[in-house]
Parts: C-alpha cells; sequence; structure tokens
C-alpha cells in the first residue's frame, strides 16, 4: 500500500526562486471526485501518470501512482470534471529537504504552494522565511478541490490562510 505523508505552506514571497530548479509545467484533471478518493491524470514535462489517492484530509494519505503514455493522458484529460489544474513545479532543495513549489497557472494563477514530502509526521523540517502558513488541514487548498472551486472563484475571506473549514 502507497502511504504518502505530505505538508502544505502558502508561500510568502519569491526568495524560493533563488535556490529552485528550472521546474516543470503540469497539467491534470480529475476523472474521479468523491467523498472516499480522486482519480487523477496528469502530465508533466514529457511523463504522465493514473493517480489514485484517498480523501483524507490532513497530511496523511493512501496514494498510487501508475505511467501512462502521455497520447493516452492528453485523451484522458479532455474526460475530466471540472477545471484543468495547470501550474509549474519547482523543487527547492533546503538543508537536505526537498520542498515542491507549485505556482499556479490558468484559473487557479495568484496561488503558490509549498509542499512537503516526510518519511514520518513527526519528523523535524526547516522552516525558510519564504515559507508561508501551514494549509495542510485546509481542503480548498487540495488540486482536486482547486478543479472543482477555481482559486480566480475565491472571495477575499477564502484567501485568508487563517479563514479556517471544516469540510
Amino acid at each position: 500500500m502507497g502511504v504518502e505523508i505530505e505538508r502544505k505552506f502558502l508561500v510568502l514571497n519569491e526568495t524560493w526562486r533563488r535556490q529552485a530548479d528550472a521546474g516543470v509545467k503540469m497539467c491534470q484533471g480529475y476523472l474521479s471526485r468523491n467523498s472516499k478518493n480522486s482519480v487523477r491524470v496528469r502530465i508533466a514535462g514529457k511523463r504522465a501518470n493514473l493517480n489514485i489517492k484517498s480523501a483524507t484530509p490532513g497530511c496523511v494519505r493512501r496514494e498510487y501512482e501508475y505511467p501512462i503514455p502521455p497520447a493516452e493522458a492528453r485523451e484522458l484529460l479532455d474526460l475530466c470534471l471540472g477545471h484543468l489544474v495547470e501550474k509549474t513545479r519547482y523543487r527547492v532543495a533546503v538543508e537536505g529537504f526537498v520542498f515542491e513549489v507549485d505556482v499556479f497557472a490558468g484559473v487557479n494563477r495568484g496561488l503558490v504552494i509549498a509542499e512537503l514530502e516526510l518519511d514520518d509526521l513527526k519528523c523535524r523540517f526547516p522552516r525558510p522565511a519564504w515559507l508561508g502558513p501551514e494549509v495542510s488541514d485546509q481542503l480548498r487548498y487540495y488540486n482536486s478541490q482547486l478543479a472543482e472551486y477555481p482559486f480566480s472563484s475565491w472571495s477575499p475571506a477564502e484567501k485568508n490562510p487563517s479563514v479556517q473549514e471544516n469540510s
């Protein structure tokens, strides 16, 4: 069984770019979303994957990922629900950890999120000055939710990370 431990944070400024790689453009969509899981197709650069992820809120979720031919992924994107999620993912090494910084485009333009995958939920990790508030427990920041309710549709209150949500 695949398990992902991932923390999500807003990004405060652009200083992370000094340490970032060249980035990879991604386009992804959701073939299915429900209260138990999501099924995603993603094209990242020249590679494509089908991904199944549990819909458990928080930092720990089950995740399964399978490579598929990019041509098939492009066809599957036409079958996706809601909006496609477009972004460029940058890898930023900080003190032995690698943050993935997603700069969203399209209907989610203006949103920048840093993700950090960990081996252990209690693992201590660096907090660079550009790392903002944690939003791991706020569903609206999940890519599957951004496909349904994009950042461009959010109210000013929703764009405030201190606004907590119950669902």
